[in-house]
This record gives structure tokens, sequence and C-alpha cells, in this order.
């Protein structure tokens, strides 16, 4: 486990997702829930990555600059939305 921007060396489980400067503002999104669902590809790589489900995580570190998306979602969170394979998602969430 690594120590995370947020809460240092503490479990969060698995639903968890770090955020960018968008929304970071300075460790004030730490412990922010987000319900993200995914709305599309955005890299043309998989024709319909959406599951259709939604998934609620939790703001546990900072993507740092040259974070490719608002909230860098985890793995295990990522494949609840969408194929894993898709890699890159559009996606739409609100607190």
């Amino acid at each position: 486990m690594s120590a995370s921007s947020c809460d240092g060396y503490q479990n969060e489980g698995v639903m968890i997702a770090a955020a960018s400067d968008a929304i970071w503002n300075n460790k004030a999104a730490c412990g922010w829930s987000y319900k993200v669902t995914c709305t599309g590809d955005s890299n043309k790589g998989i024709p319909h990555p959406c599951t259709g489900q939604s998934v609620v995580v939790r703001i546990v570190d900072y993507c740092p600059s040259g974070c490719r998306g608002t909230i860098d979602l985890s793995q295990e969170a990522f494949s609840t939305i969408a194929n894993p394979d898709a890699g890159k998602i559009n996606m739409e969430f609100h607190q």
C-alpha cells in the first residue's frame, strides 16, 4: 500500500479516486464523494465502453499535473462503469 495525499497509509477500500487540479483545491476535495457515470469513449479504441452502471467513489489522492482527467478512478471503480480495455472514457460526475 502506498501513501495517499489525503490520508497517508489508511485503507480507503477500492472505490476510490484521485482529483486533478480542477477540483483538488489544496486538499479540500479529500473525502468528497462523487457519483461517476461513463458517457462514452474518448480514445475511439473501444466503440461502446460503458457498462450502464454508475459508481460512488471517494477522493483519497491527488492526480498531479499532467493528469488526463478531472478524476482518476481506481481500477475497480473504472471496471464497474466501463470496459477496462478502453483505458480512457468520457464521464460525468456529481458530488
